[in-house]
């Protein structure tokens, strides 16, 4: 899995980019299969910070990394931004 972290509107973000499907034991990746993403989302420097993961929807896996990263990036955005109340981070459980 690959990680990458920036701060955005005062929150930090790691985007998690991951092969679709799970290496077996044994074998190498398999990359053919394309990549899932999830994003977290934390509040950074304070005593007790929130932190939630969010997997980025999608009906089928990205075929590159690359579109998981951008995809990861966008979704993180709309959440903080507050993109409508079913994307509220901290309100849901």
């Amino acid at each position: 899995m690959t990680t990458t972290s920036r701060l955005y509107r005062g929150l930090e973000i790691r985007l998690l980019v991951y092969p679709h499907q799970a290496t077996q034991a044994g074998l190498g990746h398999n990359y053919d299969e394309g990549f899932d993403a999830s994003v977290r989302i934390c509040e950074p420097d304070t005593a007790n910070p929130r932190c939630r993961v969010f997997h980025v929807p999608g009906i089928r896996p990205f075929p590159s990394a690359g579109d998981a990263r951008r995809a990861s990036a966008v979704y993180a955005e709309l959440l903080i931004d507050g993109g409508g109340p079913e994307h509220a981070i901290w309100d849901r459980t």
